[in-house]
């Protein structure tokens, strides 16, 4: 069901800080017309931390209305607190939404076990296809390969979003699984190699701007070109490393905002990309080209 380079969308903002509807509706459009294989509204790159939860219904409704089943809509339902995670993917089923994205509790610092028990309860109270999410470095907790193996098991629970950029583990994590879970890249910088030892794809903060370019790296790794594959991976080096030069989605979001399509709105704590930061992005935006893919600045 799920496969390839899906993108973990942006949410723009208006000036005021609201959400800006037509904005997102457009960015859609533009996602689904570069052939992107799926979305993923209200998640890290869509500032999901600092959106109410009506405003995290209304990305996720927005998003379902404006793909209108064209692709999957996989919604960021994660929380820190186990019954808001259950009350959001609930939601998300209601509304529409494929299946469901879900971190790993921050802040809290749970054990294995509170990590298994989380998920397991969102699993067992929610009849929706459910990814878990592996980002230690905001999690500040790392699901290890015997957890992601024992939540395998659970029937709702089929993918995970691995975000570590360790190929050691995640190779133990599919050993374990044994093929009971699908592997998505949570790490741009790494989709080759993750693809290599068995991954079905990407869900990608890169694809906001260069959907193409990620997607035909997807592509090439599924039709095991290897060459275009590599040329792929290497053309965007200098582009990922951009987009992570602050926090995500920090430059992401400029990045957008650099190609006129959206404000270079956040919500606090989150601050824009300026000065020094901004214009180096520019210049990686500027001189980007992945053979297939250019990207068009703005002058403000």
């Amino acid at each position: 069901m799920f496969h390839g380079t899906m993108t973990a969308l942006v949410t723009p903002f208006r000036t005021n800080g609201s959400i800006d509807e037509e904005a997102l509706r457009a960015h859609l459009e533009r996602q689904i017309e570069s052939g992107i294989d799926g979305v993923i509204p209200a998640g890290t790159t869509g500032e999901a931390a600092t959106l109410s939860f009506e405003e995290h219904r209304q990305v996720i409704r927005i998003t379902v209305e404006q793909v209108k089943g064209r692709v999957p809509v996989i919604a960021g339902t994660g929380s820190n607190s186990t019954a808001e995670s259950i009350e959001l993917t609930q939601d998300a089923k209601d509304v529409g939404a494929d299946a469901a994205l879900l971190i790993s509790p921050y802040y809290n610092k749970p054990t294995q076990e509170g990590i298994y028990q989380h998920y397991r309860a969102v699993a067992n109270a929610v009849h929706l296809p459910q990814l878990l999410y592996n980002v230690p470095g905001r999690t500040n907790s790392n699901i290890l390969p015997e957890t992601v193996a024992r939540l395998a098991n659970l029937a709702n629970i089929v993918g995970i979003k691995d975000a570590t950029g360790d190929m050691a583990q995640l190779a133990a994590t599919m050993r374990q699984c044994a093929d009971r879970l699908e592997f998505f890249s949570g790490d741009d910088a790494t989709v080759l190699p993750f693809m290599a030892l068995g991954g079905r794809g990407v869900i990608s903060v890169a694809s906001n701007i260069a959907p193409k370019s990620m997607r035909a790296l997807t592509e090439a790794m599924q039709a095991g070109d290897l060459s275009t594959a590599r040329h792929m991976q290497m053309s965007m080096v200098e582009l990922n490393a951009a987009l992570f030069m602050q926090a995500n989605p920090i430059p992401v979001k400029a990045a957008c905002w650099v190609l006129g399509w959206m404000e270079n709105t956040m919500r606090l704590p989150l601050t824009p990309l300026q000065d020094e930061p901004l214009a180096r992005l520019r210049d990686v935006m500027g001189s980007f080209n992945s053979g297939i893919e250019h990207l068009a600045i703005v002058e403000r």
